[in-house]
């Protein structure tokens, strides 16, 4: 994964509880930056690069993920109060993703997706357990007539309470039926036998082992090296109980026709 450097604040995406903000980096690229700092804290980081991650493993679309440096001195020329704050409680080490210029909501009324894709979505999200991928916030983009799967910082959210990731692991994720595209995902048998073959073990433990240092502090683990192998555990264990999460979604679509 590479790391740039936030060299400007662009603007504020004030759509988002967290804020996210457009910026400019040393290497030219613009970017949408999640900020370690705000209210959500470094755990929606972890899920949103794990859970990123592990979507362009499968071959889902998704913008690049980068690692991003930010300069506390930046806040000095932000007028808005809150922003300086922001930017300062978030020195160091952050996440961004490469930015989409003139990308839309999704709307499934306008560009309804085929059901291979739907079905493969719906199967990811099942997977990471992300619960806001919704009619009322999609976290979905359409960019040179493509979906683009954007904001996975509410999946794995276990995390906060790590008490219950057992329970989650094993999960049929009945929330699955508020799913955005849950309507067009025909083809989950097909989706679930593509998808879990080019998943193991080692696979997600390259992509948890991506996680900076910075972002893994949890009182509940000794040492950031278990508190990474809880997170390599419960997928594992997500994935080889998939049938739980496939037959949910599955009965789901049905009541959905």
């Amino acid at each position: 994964m590479r790391t740039v450097a936030a060299t400007r604040y662009v603007t504020p995406l004030r759509e988002g509880g967290s804020m996210p903000a457009v910026v400019e980096a040393d290497d030219d690229g613009m970017y949408v930056l999640k900020f370690r700092g705000a209210g959500q804290g470094a755990k929606a980081l972890v899920a949103e690069l794990i859970a990123g991650e592990l979507a362009r493993l499968l071959g889902l679309p998704i913008p690049e993920i980068v690692l991003m440096t930010l300069d506390p001195d930046m806040a000095a020329t932000e007028p808005d109060p809150e922003i300086q704050h922001l930017i300062r409680a978030s020195a160091g080490c952050n996440l961004a993703l490469d930015y989409l210029p003139g990308a839309l909501n999704f709307d499934p009324a306008v560009d309804p997706p085929d059901a291979d894709l739907a079905s493969r979505i719906v199967w990811f999200d099942a997977f990471v357990c992300n619960v806001d991928r919704t009619a009322r916030n999609t976290n979905l983009l359409v960019w040179h007539r493509a979906l683009w799967l954007i904001d996975h910082g509410a999946a794995l959210y276990f995390h906060h309470d790590w008490r219950s990731a057992a329970a989650m692991a094993a999960s049929p994720f009945a929330r699955i039926a508020d799913h955005v595209l849950l309507p067009f995902a025909s083809r989950l048998a097909e989706a679930d036998a593509q998808l879990s073959a080019r998943l193991d073990e080692a696979a997600i433990r390259r992509i948890v082992g991506q996680v900076p240092d910075l972002w893994l502090e949890d009182a509940a683990f000794a040492d950031r090296d278990a508190h990474r192998q809880a997170y390599v555990d419960f997928l594992c264990r997500r994935l080889a109980g998939r049938a739980a999460f496939v037959e949910e979604a599955q009965r789901a679509h049905a009541g959905r026709l």
